[in-house]
Order: structure tokens, then sequence, then C-alpha cells
């Protein structure tokens, strides 16, 4: 394994944030992503054997993807060139692809060209690439916080191998906590600070697995000190507080999150719990999403999920939409939450959503077959003389307003598509189908009993 050369970072100045002056500087200084860089793990592995090829680091904020494709340059002895999405464009691309292939030329060395967000590269811009990571002119890094399967074209994704970060977990966060609180060299070590354990507990909780958070909140409280003696410089919990402010939802509208979230939401109501529902539903609404695209999903909940059970959870639904139209919001989302909380607690039943499928596909397998005559519509007397209409029964002529006659095409006769399920509503509605199905039996029975004592003569 090559040793780390310092030099590939930048020195320790005052002017650098704290986050930065915090970066390891060598793999075993780095905290988290076990499951990547753990003893026998294919990116630790790559890093200690000195191998690298183009690869993309999806992550949250802070998870480390930056500190790890610097190592990655330091441990193979590639030149890093770092590259902003956000700021810049194709032409700063060709600059560094024409210094690559002459560094490569002239001295030997290889580049890793680091792309951050770029996830905010378009499909073209990206395609930009794709030529220079195939001959090997460059190894590229990209980094996301955005899932590849949606921002990274499926050609750059070929040529690239995707590692997933996780957020840093409490015990991380601390330990890189007490860290910049030590470091005389790069850290807050001279300072004299003492951060007090619920500053620290609620620091580590707040920052939400992102290590630029928490040492950013650690530098911002630090300064509110610096004017106290060295002996009273203790950051107490309300100054932690005070230096995290609020916390923004990690939410993308447009992104995989806004997915995953939409799909919590739904498996809570459906899975009958409504505190997770109302969680997941005040998170969406906090992150800034259409309350009438989350009402959809409410809507859709009530008929797949609830259905029949409770028939009732549908008019709650659509009535949470139209009062989110007349309120709009704040005032609105109330009416969401309580559409929300009725059908999480609603009994379940999808036997109406299955019956739908099973008749879809009973539809595309049969797609020709045709009316029976006796339901089909006859305006002309042609129609009539065809037999058209012939034989109907008209039901409310009867007491019970239900006469037995068949409605499905021949083939298909017999066929059950709805099976009511046992919970709510439908327990009632089992017994109005059992109670149809008794009064078929017996007009079946009436007509077949004046034939059999004909049938005995013959006989």
């Amino acid at each position: 394994m090559k040793k780390p050369e310092p030099s590939l970072f930048a020195p320790p100045e005052s002017a650098q944030p704290l986050a930065a002056r915090m970066r390891p500087r060598a793999l075993e200084e780095f905290l988290g992503q076990e499951q990547l860089l753990g003893p026998g793990k294919a990116l630790g592995e790559l890093i200690r054997r000195g191998e690298v090829g183009s690869m993309i680091f999806w992550g949250p904020p802070g998870s480390g993807k930056t500190t790890l494709a610097l190592l990655l340059a330091q441990y193979t002895d590639r030149e890093f060139v770092p590259f902003s999405a956000v700021t810049e464009g194709v032409p700063r691309v060709r600059e560094v692809i024409r210094e690559a292939e002459d560094r490569l030329a002239q001295h030997g060395r290889r580049t890793i060209l680091f792309c951050d967000e770029i996830h905010r590269f378009n499909k073209a811009q990206q395609d930009a690439f794709l030529p220079h990571v195939e001959r090997g002119t460059i190894a590229l890094i990209g980094a996301t916080t955005e899932n590849p399967s949606f921002e990274i074209t499926g050609a750059l994704l070929s040529r690239t191998r995707v590692f997933v970060l996780e957020p840093l977990t409490e015990e991380d966060l601390r330990t890189l906590v007490l860290r910049a609180l030590g470091d005389e060299e790069r850290g807050l070590g001279k300072l004299g600070l003492t951060l007090e354990d619920d500053a620290l507990a609620l620091l580590v909780r707040e920052a939400d697995g992102d290590a630029r958070r928490a040492l950013q909140a650690l530098e911002a409280s630090a300064e509110y000190q610096l004017g106290e003696p060295q002996a009273r410089r203790v950051i107490s919990a309300a100054v932690i507080a005070d230096a995290l402010q609020r916390r923004f939802a990690r939410y993308d509208k447009g992104g995989e999150e806004h997915y995953n979230l939409i799909s919590a939401l739904h498996k809570a109501m459906r899975g009958s719990d409504p505190d997770g529902s109302l969680y997941w539903l005040a998170r969406m609404i906090d992150g800034g999403e259409d309350p009438l695209y989350i009402a959809r999903r409410v809507v859709r909940a009530a008929s797949e999920d609830v259905g029949l059970a409770d028939p009732r959870a549908l008019d709650v639904a659509l009535a949470a939409k139209d009062a989110l139209h007349f309120l709009g919001q704040p005032e609105g989302e109330l009416a969401l939450a309580e559409a929300v909380v009725y059908i999480a607690t609603a009994p379940k039943s999808n036997r109406v959503y299955e019956a739908w499928g099973r008749s879809l596909a009973a539809a595309r397998e049969h797609p020709a077959e045709p009316v029976p005559l006796h339901i089909r519509n006859a305006p002309t007397a042609l129609m009539k003389e065809l037999g058209y209409g012939a034989g109907y029964q008209y039901a409310h002529t009867v007491p019970e307003a239900y006469l037995p006659q068949e409605y499905l095409p021949e083939r298909l006769r017999g066929s059950k598509y709805y099976e009511p399920g046992p919970f709510g509503f439908e327990k009632d509605v089992a017994k109005r189908i059992a109670w149809w199905q008794e009064l078929k039996r017996r007009a079946s029975q009436e007509t077949r009993q004046p034939s059999e004592p004909d049938d005995q003569q013959q006989g």
C-alpha cells in the first residue's frame, strides 16, 4: 500500500472551515461506511490496493463522498481534479481532459476527475464523459445525493461502479466531534473548550448523520465562547441549539425521496398505523410537497386498501381534497391529516382492487364475447325482432327487486371476480350476496321441479 501524501491536502489554515481542516488524511481516520470500507469490502480493498476505476458515490450530505475521492487519489498517486456540475460545464470538461492527456503523455501520471453534484448535469452533458472514461484518459468519480438510477444516464452507469454511502451513526458523529474538540493542530484543541454532555447528545442527534453539519455547528458554537476566559468556555445545549438553528427537511420533490416518502405514507395507512401515517404526511408537507398530490394518493389508498370494508373512507378522502381546494394552506392540511388518520384506522380490504384486476384480465383474455341477447339494448323494431332484449326480467317487478338471470357472456358464466372480505361493511356485502345466491338457488329448483315427474315417467 502506498503511503499517504499529506501534500495532496490543503494545509491547516485558520481561514479554512473546521470541516475542511478535519477531513481525514488517511483511511484509518475515516469514520463510518463500514459496509464499503471494512475488511474484505469492495471499496476498501480497491483503495488499499491502489486500484481505481470510474465510480459513482451516492449518499446524503456529509457522508464522506469527497473525502473518499481524495483518499482514492492519494492512495493511487493520481492527480485529483475537482469539478462542480453547479458552476462548471462541458467546456471545462474538455480543458480537464486536455490537461489529463498531457499529464499522462509527459509524466505518466493518471488523473481522477471528481465531479461533485454530477446529477445536475443533463443527459447530453453526462455523455461528454463517455469517450474519455472508455479510453481511460480519466477515472471519473461522481458524487451525488440523488438516486443514480433516475439521474445518471444508462450509458454512464454501465461504465461505472455505484457505491452507496449511508448517513453517519450518532456514535461516529460523537467520535468526530470529540476528535475536533481535542485536536490542537487542525481542530479546536487550543481554545480550551468544554462541551457539556447534553450539548454533545443534542449535536450528534440533530446533525442527521451529516458530519459537515455537526462540525459547522460545533465551530459556530465555539465562536460564541471566544470572548470568555478559557476557564469559562463551556458549550451548553442552548448554544448548540442556537447554532444548529432550524433543520431543513431532506426532501426532493422530483427525486427518489419524493417517491420514498409517498410510498412510506401509503404503506403506513395500509398498515393501520396512524402515527406513522401522520409523520410521513408531515414530512412531505414540511418539505414543500404539493398537498393535492398527497390528496390523490390518499384517495387511492381509500379505494385500494379500505375499499368496501368502509365505503365512507372514500367520501372522507374526497372531502379532504375539496377542503384543500377551498381553504388552501395551511388550514386545509388539517383536513388531509383527518383523512389520513381515518384511512389508517379503517378496516382494510383490497377485495375490490383484486376483483378489478381479475375483471381486466378476463376482458383482455376474452375481448370479443357477445353480450347475451336478453340484456342487449333494443331501441328499434328490427332489433326486437332479432331477439334483442327478449327474456329480460325487470328486477323491480318483485318485492325483493331480484330476479335470477345471467349477465356474463356464456363462455364466462360461473366466473367469480369479487369475493367480499370478512371485515367492516364487507361482512354485510357478503350477507347480501349470499341472500341473492339463495334466491337464485330456490328459483332454479322451482324451475326444475315441474319437469321432474315427466322425467320419472319417461324413465
